[in-house]
């Protein structure tokens, strides 16, 4: 369960990080300014948490290091580049914040009693992340949407390696491609939920001026990822398997139809897009089902053929899995607060 939904479904839910910033800086869509921060936020605090997971999860965290070394490189290993893309992506995520740092505390940096000595330190190296970073920002845009792209679809080569231990429903040889255009498909609907979340708990108005046609928007890459899902069903010829009854059958018509075909109509509909309650639904619709699409293919469709039992998550996996999401909330709660990630309101100061 920590591979399920601690990495691969917090990877992809993060994806509104690069997307939304792809939309603003490369495409030029600066009406999605105002978002970008909280999208890259989500991101930031995403990927930090699926490195915590992770060192929870290898069992020796102490050998996490291992592919900083070069003498260590597997790169033959689609672990490899996922690992090394995470790092260098995380890392970019925090570059990126430093301006919304700097902006936070420049000038009002006060450490009390000996720390004091080192105020003119700090505040000199926010001037020179306030200068220097935002001069060359296009390029860390840049590099994240692609190592974004590799990891994203690396992950879907994960399970190429097991062909007889996956079900055909989702055992393909595009998977890393599925899992790429899913990452693109779930970006904006998370970023809608995410800032329409954050309107209803810290009290503010949703800013439908920018969530409706960036509802509009996320029907372009959830119908292209659509249509990929049924094109790959029909070469295939896998789909004899949609009502056969089994368990795998039920998930799979469960994700597709309540994760994309529904809430595709839902986002097509210009009055659903309208009304927040409905189009925050047709967002979380479109969450939910890349979280289940991901489940399905790490849990749902694994079966080795000779395996005596059917795995499922412990308690303490499954407790572990809901601390850190509420952790993770928690964290969001705490930075939105310090700093100014959120759009200003009109009216305030």
């Amino acid at each position: 369960i920590w591979i399920a939904i601690d990495v691969a479904t917090g990877v992809a839910l993060a994806a509104g990080g690069f997307t939304t910033a792809a939309l603003a800086y490369i495409f030029h869509q600066h009406r999605y300014e105002p978002i970008v921060r909280a999208a890259l936020l989500t991101a930031l605090l995403g990927y930090t948490f699926v490195a915590l997971g992770l060192l929870v999860d290898l069992g020796r965290f102490y050998n996490i290091w291992h592919p900083m070394m070069p003498s260590m490189w597997q790169g033959n290993s689609a672990l490899f580049e996922v690992g090394m893309c995470v790092m260098f992506y995380l890392t970019v995520l925090y570059i990126e914040f430093m301006p919304i740092v700097s902006e936070r505390f420049k000038g009002k940096v006060a450490l009390p009693g000996k720390l004091g000595g080192l105020n003119g330190l700090i505040e000199s190296l926010l001037s020179l992340f306030d200068k220097t970073l935002g001069k060359v920002m296009f390029l860390f845009v840049i590099a994240g949407v692609v190592l974004s792209c590799m990891h994203q679809s690396s992950l879907g080569s994960l399970v190429l390696i097991a062909p007889s231990k996956i079900h055909p429903l989702w055992y393909t040889p595009i998977l890393p491609l599925l899992f790429l255009l899913s990452a693109i498909s779930v970006g904006l609907p998370m970023v809608i939920v995410e800032s329409m979340s954050a309107s209803k708990v810290f009290g503010r108005k949703p800013e439908m001026e920018v969530l409706e046609p960036l509802g509009r928007l996320a029907l372009i890459p959830l119908g292209i990822y659509a249509i990929a899902k049924i094109t790959d069903l029909l070469v295939r010829e896998t789909y004899v398997y949609l009502f056969d009854g089994s368990v795998a059958s039920w998930m799979f018509l469960i994700e597709i139809g309540f994760g994309v075909a529904l809430p595709f109509v839902m986002l097509s509909i210009g009055s659903v897009r309208k009304r927040p309650p409905l189009l925050f639904l047709a967002a979380l619709l479109v969450v939910l089902g890349v979280a289940v699409n991901r489940i399905n293919v790490f849990l749902v469709a694994y079966h080795p053929p000779y395996a005596d039992y059917s795995y499922f998550p412990s308690t303490m996996e499954i407790l572990f899995t809901i601390g850190m999401a509420a952790t993770l909330m928690l964290v969001y709660r705490v930075i939105v607060t310090v700093f100014p990630i959120l759009p200003r309101e009109e009216g305030s100061h």
